[in-house]
């Protein structure tokens, strides 16, 4: 018998299962894929993801994997752009892209190397439970005999269609439609200095470096849309890029390497993470729109929330059904102004006048754009960022830069004092 099974062995599941084998429990991890394998994703990972990484002893890997390192964010807003680095979480200022195939290897491979079993090409068939209380799995493995295991807990690290969380009914909450659909690809001959967001009415794509020397392209439009750009994707996706031509012209010297991946499938919901003999945890849990990118790095901060919580349960520090009520509490405290921000933006709708006024007022403003670009890494707190003191300190410094590069009328006689 296990102490924990874990289903889904990608950034959310390995994590899980080395942590808890580093804290001395038996672990069974257990993926349908093997590894290396893509999937389809984001790939960023933002600031206080890549300290979990470094923290965890695995960045080293990354970096080796010749994954470059992407010093800055720049939002092309069109007629002006804003170009920041976010605080620093700890002395970590690097983001990274890898590529799925990369950085989930690294992270299968640390769960084993730090005890955990694993099983790939493993498919569950289906939650065990005694009673009311889930108790294993039962699936076949590439020998297509079919097994049962035993767990004191069974993790659904599986993604959005967790089959842990429809087997115990999970309840969701705070849910939103889909808003956005995207399809990415991967291009060589397109070097690139950083991250970039592009914002166009109804439009965004992002532009980031990853291995391999490839610039990878995602373009994002509204959900209802999805028939038609599906329609001809290849010439829909390079339309989009002519939103900005000189990026375009570029993107048209390079070589497109591999297919386009993309999907419309991507809903918002939060689901109850725990309960008897289970939990969830990364997109099984808590899954968003990708339109800011912040997945990977929400799975990486839950995972470290419900290994906490499962010890303190199995240590005796607190009963366990305790300590995975504050999981949940932690995670949504963190969760949901992210949540709000993002699904906001993703509606695709032109920013509120308030929103084109503050961006206008932070043209020339480094430390405070920089603090803008901190929201999405939480290393910005969004109530001190808008509130009311902090937007008129925005635009008071505005206008003092206006002030001073106002050009002196050449047909008066006066002076500027």
């Amino acid at each position: 018998m296990y102490d924990a099974i874990v289903v889904g062995a990608r950034c959310a599941g390995s994590p899980t299962a080395m942590l808890l084998a580093r804290k001395g429990y038996r672990v069974l991890l257990v993926d349908k894929a093997t590894f290396p394998s893509d999937t389809i994703s984001t790939h960023f990972i933002r600031l206080p993801g890549v300290a979990r990484l470094k923290h965890w002893g695995v960045l080293d890997k990354i970096i080796a994997s010749n994954c470059p390192p992407i010093p800055k964010f720049t939002i092309d807003l069109g007629p002006f752009a804003l170009v920041g680095t976010p605080p620093p979480v700890e002395d970590v200022t690097m983001f990274y892209a890898p590529r799925r195939t990369v950085l989930d290897k690294i992270l299968v491979d640390a769960a084993v190397t730090a005890g955990a079993e694993l099983r790939e090409g493993f498919f569950v068939e289906e939650i065990l439970r005694d009673g009311d209380r889930v108790t294993g799995i039962q699936g076949r493995g590439p020998g297509g005999r079919s097994v049962k295991e035993q767990a004191r807990i069974v993790i659904g690290a599986d993604g959005m269609r967790s089959l842990v969380a429809r087997s115990v009914q999970a309840p969701t909450y705070q849910a939103k439609p889909a808003l956005t659909c995207a399809y990415y690809g991967y291009w060589s001959g397109v070097p690139l200095a950083g991250a970039k967001i592009y914002m166009r009415p109804h439009r965004m794509f992002i532009t980031f470096p990853t291995n391999e020397k490839l610039a990878c392209i995602c373009v994002v439009w509204p959900h209802s849309e999805f028939h038609a750009f599906r329609a001809d994707i290849a010439r829909n996706f390079l339309q989009t890029l002519d939103l900005a031509p000189q990026f375009a012209e570029r993107v048209r010297q390079g070589k497109q390497e591999g297919r386009f991946m993309g999907t419309a499938d991507v809903p918002n919901f939060f689901r109850k993470p725990y309960g008897s003999g289970w939990a969830l945890v990364g997109d099984a849990g808590y899954h968003k729109d990708p339109y800011a990118g912040q997945g990977i790095m929400d799975a990486f901060r839950d995972v470290e929330l419900v290994v906490e919580a499962i010890d303190a349960g199995w240590s005796g520090q607190r009963p366990l059904e305790e300590a995975l009520v504050d999981y949940e509490r932690q995670r949504n405290d963190i969760a949901l102004p992210l949540y709000e921000y993002d699904t906001q933006r993703a509606s695709m709708e032109a920013p509120p006048p308030e929103m084109q006024q503050l961006f206008a007022a932070l043209r020339g403003n480094q430390e405070q754009t920089n603090r803008f670009f901190g929201l999405p890494e939480g290393t910005t707190s969004f109530s001190e960022f808008f509130s009311p003191e902090n937007i008129q300190r925005i635009k008071a410094a505005a206008t003092v830069e206006a002030a001073s590069t106002k050009p002196v009328d050449q047909g008066s006689n006066t002076s500027p004092a």
